[in-house]
């Protein structure tokens, strides 16, 4: 099985008119099983309209109540991102995955709060999207270079999410599910979110988790798979190899008060059971020798 998609997901683009919109979602069309997961797009100043034989909505819901559509991405300009999450959480669907980078900081926080308590889970923004290889791609990470298989992947890194990929296939190794969840300061679905996804997948065997500088989100995550994850996990930290002076990153992967370094990240992982390497050109052969 796989986490949060599958062949079965009917998903809608919401921002489908535009250049972006348009060329992403033609690219996820043509990878496996996108030809009949993608059923609807939504932009309010054109229903009616389609997009390759894709209808276009006026809404989220009205999308949802004509095709049974239960995903959207979401490729809406920064300014009206925010409200384009709200919208789509507001008609209950099961996933939203945002895209779009870029977002105020107040707008996202005003969005988060707002989905307390409702059933929408939240990947991004500012991420690559998620993959379930052979199955489906929901995002901008390119299908080829994924195999299905039984190794699982969460970055907050886009470009390592791609990195730690490669380095699976020369292994052979290839992938349950893959999930960039965006390196933003206020996102949704979090390290520690996935991981209990990935315990709970019956064909996941193991999981390659990359985190960066800032926050306590990897911490926290490495001290919830101390108590209670039942599969090995290896660990990098964006940012550890950077030059004196220089930061690798998000915006939103930003050192307060000393705190969140990579190498305050690698020691709490490391001490919580997560095999990690200091060098990201190792991350697939460590995965392989856990296995």
């Amino acid at each position: 099985m796989s986490i949060l998609i599958d062949r079965n997901s009917r998903v809608m683009t919401q921002g489908i008119t535009g250049k972006t919109g348009q060329f992403h979602t033609r690219m996820c069309r043509e990878y496996a099983n996108g030809q009949s997961c993608f059923v609807a797009g939504v932009n309010p100043r054109k229903p009616g309209e389609d997009f390759e034989g894709i209808p276009v909505f006026a809404t989220v819901r009205e999308a949802k109540q004509q095709t049974g559509a239960n995903v959207s991405v979401i490729y809406v300009p920064p300014a009206f991102a925010a409200a384009a999450i709200d919208e789509a959480v507001e008609a209950e669907l099961d996933l939203v995955i945002c895209i779009t980078e870029g977002i105020p900081v107040r707008d996202m926080i005003r969005t988060r709060f707002a989905m307390q308590g409702k059933r929408t889970r939240l990947i991004g923004p500012n991420c690559p999207g998620i993959i379930t290889p052979d199955e489906i791609k929901i995002g901008i990470m390119p299908g080829y270079i994924h195999k299905k298989g039984r190794i699982g992947v969460v970055s907050r890194s886009g470009t390592l999410t791609y990195e730690a990929v490669a380095q699976l296939m020369e292994l052979g190794l290839g992938q349950s599910t893959c999930i960039g969840i965006g390196g933003d300061p206020v996102n949704g679905l979090k390290h520690r979110d996935v991981l209990q996804l990935f315990n709970e997948d019956d064909e996941t065997d193991a999981v390659l988790m990359v985190g960066e500088i800032g926050g306590s989100d990897e911490e926290d995550c490495a001290r919830w798979v101390k108590d209670n994850m039942q599969k090995p996990v290896v660990g990098f930290i964006a940012g550890v190899t950077a030059p004196p002076g220089k930061r690798m990153g998000h915006a939103g992967a930003i050192i307060s008060g000393g705190k969140g370094t990579a190498l305050e990240k690698l020691e709490v992982m490391e001490s919580c059971g997560i095999k990690i390497t200091r060098n990201p050109a190792e991350m697939g052969k460590l995965l392989q020798s856990v296995l």
